[in-house]
């Protein structure tokens, strides 16, 4: 197996300071590097600013998504290029597309499982919000704000060898007028949160791991927001009715040890709304465990 290496990535799509962006430090306080038997590379150079939407992409902090994607795309691909498995501590799902580019630049043909209650199919005109956590999944299939996709290089991942999991905003996505994934050709692999409960998580995730891995390499996704609320509150966007601790690591388990597993990020926990850190505390046991 590649060693691992953490590299913290503090950026926060709101465009503004806070949040999301404090989730590489208070991680690495919490031990998550140590826990992940890992080396720490410290954190990328990265940040995101600016509240208004551009009017070519429709992102907020347009330019410094844009710097952020080069910089995370040229980190991982050296990392990976090493023999190492990069570990990305988020920030936000902003990171994704960066990550994605730069395995696809080191590997060739990638997959990805994005473990996540939200599809994360918006662009920058049906996003409600102009947050680029909410395309990432659209930029890595080639079909976000066209810019972006162009930086990273085009599409990083085929819809075929992509499978979306444990997602629960299929209502809201509707309302928003977003692209469905089954209206892709190919479509994705698609595992909502009913599925994986219906299929067992532990059963639906190697499912999962199993069919990409038999196509190559694949990178994992990991949104705290899959979680419900009640076991944990510290993120920005909550939905009643996620995974528990035990269910996540049924489905986790499977994914983190699969052989075709090239790298991992972690987004959306937000340490501001954990002041006890009790949050923070959970998610680094689950990574470990």
């Amino acid at each position: 197996m590649s060693a691992t290496t953490f590299i913290g990535v503090p950026i926060d799509s709101v465009g503004r300071s806070g949040g999301t962006e404090h989730s590489p430090e208070a991680l690495r306080e919490l031990g998550l590097p140590t826990a992940l038997g890992a080396e720490d590379a410290g954190d990328l150079g990265v940040r995101i600013r600016g509240e208004e939407r551009d009017a070519e992409t429709g992102i907020l902090g347009s330019a410094d998504v844009l710097t952020a994607t080069t910089t995370i795309r040229s980190s991982v691909a050296a990392r990976i290029e090493a023999g190492e498995l990069p570990f990305l501590a988020g920030g936000c799902c902003a990171e994704l597309p960066g990550a994605l580019a730069g395995a696809r630049d080191a590997l060739g043909s990638i997959g990805l499982v994005h473990l996540d209650g939200h599809l994360d199919l918006y662009d920058g005109v049906t996003s409600p919000t102009g947050e680029a956590a909410d395309m990432p999944v659209s930029v890595a299939l080639g079909i976000g704000p066209k810019i972006w996709v162009e930086l990273a290089g085009g599409a990083s991942v085929a819809a075929d060898r992509a499978a979306l999991v444990g997602f629960r905003d299929r209502e809201e996505t509707l309302e928003y007028g977003m692209l469905q994934p089954e209206a892709l050709d190919p479509a994705p692999m698609l595992r909502s949160l009913e599925d994986l409960r219906a299929r067992g998580p532990g059963a639906a995730a190697t499912e999962v791991a199993s069919a990409l891995g038999e196509r190559g390499p694949f990178w994992l996704h990991f949104d705290v927001d899959v979680l419900d609320p009640t076991v944990f509150a510290a993120t920005d966007y909550l939905m009643p009715d996620g995974l528990d601790w035990d269910e996540l690591g049924a489905v986790l388990g499977p994914l983190s040890t699969a052989p075709s597993l090239v790298g991992v990020s972690l987004g959306c926990y937000n340490p501001e709304k954990d002041p006890d850190r009790s949050c923070g505390r959970a998610l680094v046991d689950a990574l470990a465990a």
